[in-house]
């Protein structure tokens, strides 16, 4: 009996090895048999790299394994927020590079009205304006090919001129009052790219500093602005972040600090991997005694919104303008072998008061870029009280000022957006491009004068001395838009603005431009208003009591700001 049993026990192990030695035999045929594939894919730690391999093995055509990753992370991220995105190594250069402070290029300053290049300025210190090419000037050739009347996209036009620091390309220009080409051999070189794009003083007092972008060289160009306006008397300050979607954080930091004592919180970043991390002020700055209004709107963001929010929440200054974008996430850049990059999402960031100003947003979802229209069509751009908030949004600064988080900063000042000076006639003239292409024909007709004008002085003493507006409502009409008495009794004053500051960014680029067309920046006069009545301190300490009415500080309407600007290309 005990013999028995130990048979058993050795014998029938042994026979259900066999079996299922012969049924993983017949499963394999089974599995490999042609139509008769496997529906399983064994588990493996690395699910994605699992099923890439089996589409590479196993799929019925030949697949371009590069192109599917490269289609496959966007698709990924898009799922994460809408900041997460991924960088082909094609675009990381052209992303990377205004925020660098410089490019490699020729240094000219470019626009294409007619399908000809044409120069409107050469960067100072660059190649071209060491060679002597000179405002006016048309591209006529680019290394030998013609480029002139045939319709070569502006993008095209930048790459031709682009190139690596040291290799040459060859431009034939033609130039008024010479009759053959000119050739020039141009060595290209680091062009810097600016990112404080005009400081000037908007009145004895006030200076005057626009901000486009937060770039590496971002706050050394604030400083020099800031120094330079202290010599020409300013003891309060403009800096203006409309339309500025942001940048590097520490840009933005850096300047906050100019006007803070020691020890005064900025900014504070956390997230799920990351501490916080609190960015205070060094008592180092060169404004702390300078009154400050930060200027913002819809498309102010990140950055932006991080040096409004410090200086709101430590009631240091006056905001004004519109609510902001609404962008409270930080991306770090990561760089991978191939040249591509990804920038993710790793962090969110905070105001002092504690706010997280990130709007909602569902991932995956593009409804989070219609929000700007939204709003407009909402009405958030010509009332305040459209603007709805929780109360478990709101937060109180240490002077009492109540400040509200989940999407944007909300001004202390709110300036409308408002179209009075806006009509039919405007609308067609607009429409048709005729302001910008008039100004660039009377300049170009007036270069030789233009070229030899070096200050805002006198450009403005040789353009008041013309007949501008009569002579662009004529060139209006023979372009197909007839004369209307009332509208242009309505428009005359934007529209004529509009043509004397492209004139004079044609003649001394944006230090021409921005004197001109504060006569109808609403938001900025309501600014210098604000400054030179000493209001600041009213709002931003509401304890020590105001006589001001705080419904007339929150909504303000004043004259229609310029429209789009057409932007000139640079190379």
């Amino acid at each position: 009996m005990k013999f028995q049993n130990t048979t058993r026990e050795i014998i029938y192990p042994i026979g259900f090895a066999l079996v299922l030695v012969i049924g993983i035999l017949i499963g394999t045929k089974f599995q490999k048999a042609p139509g008769r594939p496997s529906l399983m894919v064994p588990p493996r730690t690395d699910k994605l790299t699992s099923v890439l391999q089996y589409i590479q093995e196993e799929y019925v055509d030949s697949v371009s394994m590069h192109n599917l990753i490269e289609q496959t992370i966007p698709s990924m991220l898009k799922n994460l927020d809408p900041h997460s995105v991924y960088i082909p190594a094609s675009d990381l250069q052209a992303v990377n590079e205004p925020l660098e402070g410089n490019f490699d290029g020729i240094g000219v300053q470019f626009n294409m009205p007619n399908d000809t290049v044409i120069v409107l300025n050469t960067i100072v210190g660059g190649p071209s304006e060491k060679l002597g090419i000179q405002a006016g000037d048309r591209i006529i050739t680019i290394n030998d090919s013609l480029v002139a009347g045939v319709k070569v996209p502006q993008d095209s036009i930048v790459r031709l001129l682009k190139g690596k620091t040291g290799t040459t390309v060859r431009v034939g220009i033609k130039r008024n009052e010479v009759n053959e080409l000119i050739d020039f051999d141009i060595v290209r070189g680091k062009i810097p790219i600016y990112s404080v794009d005009v400081s000037y003083m908007a009145s004895p007092t006030i200076g005057y500093i626009k901000i486009s972008k937060f770039a590496r060289t971002t706050y050394r160009e604030f400083i020099e602005a800031v120094e330079k306006l202290k010599k020409e008397g300013m003891t309060k300050v403009v800096i203006d972040l409309r339309g500025n979607n942001g940048g590097y954080l520490d840009a933005a930091t850096n300047i906050a600090n100019e006007f803070l004592p020691e020890g005064k919180l900025i900014v504070y970043t956390q997230g799920k991997a990351r501490a916080r991390q609190n960015i205070l002020s060094t008592a180092s700055g060169r404004c702390l005694d300078t009154e400050v209004a930060v200027l913002i709107d819809e498309f102010s963001a990140s950055a932006s919104e991080i040096l409004a929010g410090a200086i709101q929440d430590n009631d240091r200054g006056v905001v004004i303008g519109r609510r902001s974008f609404g962008k409270g996430l930080v991306q770090e850049q990561i760089l991978f072998s191939d040249g591509s990059a990804i920038r993710l999402t790793i962090a969110r960031y905070y105001t002092p008061t504690g706010r997280s100003i990130q709007k909602h947003y569902e991932p995956g979802s593009d409804d989070y870029f219609y929000d700007i229209s939204n709003r407009y069509m909402h009405g958030e751009f010509q009332e305040p009280d459209s603007i709805q908030f929780a109360d478990s949004l709101k937060f109180t600064t240490p002077s009492g000022r109540t400040v509200y988080g989940g999407g944007g900063i909300m001004p202390d000042v709110f300036v409308g957006l408002d179209t009075t000076g806006v009509t039919p006639y405007f609308t067609k003239v607009s429409n048709r491009n005729l302001v910008y292409r008039f100004a660039f024909q009377f300049a170009e007709k007036n270069r030789k004068h233009l070229n030899s004008l070096k200050t805002f002085t006198d450009v403005y003493s040789f353009i008041e001395q013309q007949k501008i507006f009569e002579e662009f409502v004529t060139y209006a009409q023979s372009n197909g838009v007839k004369p209307n008495a009332k509208d242009i009794k309505v428009s005359r004053q934007l529209i004529e603005t509009q043509i004397k500051a492209y004139i004079a960014r044609n003649a001394i680029d944006n230090e021409g431009y921005y004197p001109y067309i504060k006569n109808i920046d609403t938001t900025l006069k309501k600014a210098i208003e604000v400054l030179d009545n000493n209001q600041t301190s009213q709002i931003v300490n509401p304890k020590q009591g105001s006589k001001l009415s705080m419904n007339m500080l929150l909504i303000s309407y004043t004259k229609t700001s310029p429209k789009k600007e057409v932007i000139a290309m640079v190379a």
